[in-house]
């Protein structure tokens, strides 16, 4: 839960309480404090006499609320007002010497227990935490669907379910699709829980709880807790003006039959000429889902499984509901083909499911920036990716090898370094199409000198499906070590990244020297060899004591960096003799320390930082 999106109310009684919650309101911007104490009303600091009536007229207007002051005060003011887990607000208490912070209701549904945790973290407090799941850092079954917009559906009230699971019962986990939520899944899976792709792959006698997240219908004697991605595209097709309640009764039927939970259809499609079909309009309203219709040259793109010349010759198009599935799911296959049907009333109508490119559990290619050469600068994504491939291609000469320890046992791990694109192409395509995870890993960002782009020119031609996650790149690493910001206020708003023209020709309105009329921090990569040039045309507009910095492999073990100005470049270059992996940052920002930046001043007022009047209005 966010502190910028939750309205807040903060309940004090004495006047260390206010103190505290004062500092508390100022990270809860949405918020309202209320006290007993004598204090100078604002629009936001409300004093009142009853706090009996104050909970009774607004417990439920609130997200949260935070008691500052004995927990019996709390408990005792909460209880007559309680309802349920689903639509109590949070309510947390903290002591008014804030040495403790207390989640007291609403832990899971209501986000107590996180805003426990970050009000612990706020006052420097002891959050004190009593869910079991919480305190055996386990998965919160009951928060679980809300969190990645899931629907759900138990085969035994969900308290059972989850005494099961917090008494660590042997658990199977079903993961059909693949997501954000399913990755997370996978990265915390407790001890306890086993983890399978299909249903079919173990027997459920063996387990006493089985966790699936999926589209299917889960027939079994084990308890079992159902979580439905918005994955499946359902397209359809009907005879004109049939039935709303007998194409409804039809579809849930034919869902049923093919095993599919209707919890997982996440739109209905078919051709424009049913735009008014009142039966679809129905279907999609019921269920709370978009219905989508395709023109003619629209359904047409698809290549059907099961073309019908009678479809063409009365709406011009091969297939409808396989077509419409296929569009809405962004690829051409389906988990259930074209299906014809009958309702009672003798009215046909076909149907065809497909399951979301989005969801779909397949091969990837990952592009990892591996940041600028120290391993732990590396993203937590980028571990995480690198720890599940199945095979890594990593640049060596610019990579350091000790990123490639995280990959799992039998991940197969290859310097590209003397590779020509074609073999590592042939490298890639034998992982792809064994539906395996690949790692492309380049130094630094890919999007600065990464020599992606004509690797993802094939990859768009072959289909793959590919990602990027951003690294660290050494321009950043060069700041981090020479402590400058280089942005500086007044001085350098403006930062270049750019390299020298060497063997490979810069654009014409690219050239160094052009660039150089802005005198901004400019970042200079793989340009150490051409360094008399870079220096001659720099000098055309920066001065001679333009402050200067030279980083032989920033952030590597060996980093080797040299300031000065920009007079001695070339100096610094012959000197200590570096040929490559070299960084040349020009610009006032290096090292600067000088100015101050408005942000923080006190005159420069914001959303967070009110101005003194409106502190005092009411």
């Amino acid at each position: 839960m966010s502190e910028h999106t939750i309205k807040v109310a903060i309940l004090c009684f004495t006047d260390q309480g206010v103190s505290i919650a004062k500092t508390l309101q100022k990270e809860f911007y949405r918020s309202k404090l209320f006290t007993t104490r004598t204090v100078e009303v604002s629009k936001d600091i409300k004093q009142i006499n009853s706090v009996s009536e104050l909970i009774e007229n607004s417990f439920h207007n609130y997200d949260a609320w935070i008691f500052v002051g004995a927990l019996g005060i709390c408990v005792r003011s909460i209880a007559a007002y309680i309802k349920d887990k689903a639509s109590d607000p949070a309510v947390i208490n903290v002591d008014d010497q804030g040495k403790f912070v207390q989640a007291v209701l609403s832990g899971h549904i209501g986000k107590a227990n996180i805003l426990t945790a970050q009000i612990g973290r706020i006052l420097n407090a002891q959050a004190v935490v009593s869910t079991s799941s919480d305190l055996q850092n386990l998965w919160a079954l009951d928060t679980l669907a809300e969190t990645y917009g899931w629907k759900t559906k138990s085969s035994i009230p969900l308290n059972k379910i989850i005494s099961l699971f917090v008494n660590r019962k042997s658990t199977a986990l079903i993961l059909k699709v693949k997501n954000k939520g399913v990755q997370y899944l996978e990265k915390t899976c407790p001890d306890f829980v086993d983890i399978y792709y299909d249903q079919g792959d173990f027997k459920h006698s063996n387990y006493e709880l089985i966790l699936y997240v999926g589209y299917e219908l889960i027939a079994t004697d084990t308890p079992v807790l159902s979580f439905y991605p918005p994955c499946v595209a359902l397209g359809s097709g009907c005879a004109k003006d049939i039935e709303p309640q007998l194409l409804m009764k039809g579809l849930e039927s034919a869902l049923q039959e093919q095993h599919i939970a209707i919890e997982s259809i996440y739109a209905i499609g078919s051709a424009t000429i049913k735009n008014e079909e009142q039966a679809y309009l129905d279907f999609a309203a019921y269920y709370n889902i978009p219905f989508i219709t395709y023109t003619g040259e629209e359904l047409n793109t698809i290549a059907v499984a099961n073309p019908s010349e009678v479809v063409k010759k009365k709406v011009g198009v091969y297939g409808v509901s396989e077509a419409a599935a296929a569009l809405m799911a962004g690829q051409s296959s389906w988990l259930v083909e074209k299906t014809k049907a009958l309702t009672p009333s003798g009215k046909k109508f076909t149907y065809a499911l497909s399951l979301s490119a989005r969801y779909e559990r397949k091969a990837s290619i990952a592009i990892v920036g591996a940041g600028s050469g120290d391993p732990e600068l590396l993203t937590l994504k980028g571990q995480y990716i690198l720890e599940n491939a199945d095979c890594i291609l990593y640049a060596g000469s610019l990579v350091p090898e000790a990123l490639t320890h995280m990959a799992k046992e039998d991940a197969l791990v290859r310097n590209s370094a003397s590779m020509t694109l074609e073999e590592q192409i042939m490298i890639i395509d034998q992982y792809y199409q064994q539906g395996k995870s690949i790692v492309r890993l380049h130094s630094g960002d890919p999007s600065i000198y990464g020599a992606i782009q004509e690797q993802m020119t094939i990859f768009d031609e072959k289909g793959y499906d590919y990602y990027i996650v951003p690294g660290i790149s050494s321009f950043q690493a060069a700041a981090a070590y020479l402590k400058s910001e280089f942005t500086i206020p007044e001085v350098a708003q403006t930062i270049i990244l750019t390299r020298g023209e060497g063997n490979t020709p810069m654009p014409e309105h690219e050239k160094i020297a052009d660039m150089a009329k802005l005198r901004a921090t400019m970042c200079i990569f793989l340009s150490v060899g051409i360094a008399k040039k870079i220096q001659a045309q720099l000098l055309e507009h920066y001065p001679e004591n333009t402050p200067l910095a030279v980083l032989y492999r920033v952030s590597w073990e060996d980093e080797e960096v040299w300031t000065g100005t920009l007079s001695e470049l070339t100096t610094i270059i012959k000197k200590n003799k570096l040929t490559r992996t070299v960084l040349i940052v020009v610009g006032e920002a290096v090292g600067a320390r000088k100015n101050r930046s408005w942000l923080y001043d006190d005159k420069w007022h914001h959303i967070f930082r009110k101005k003194e009047k409106e502190i005092q209005s009411s």
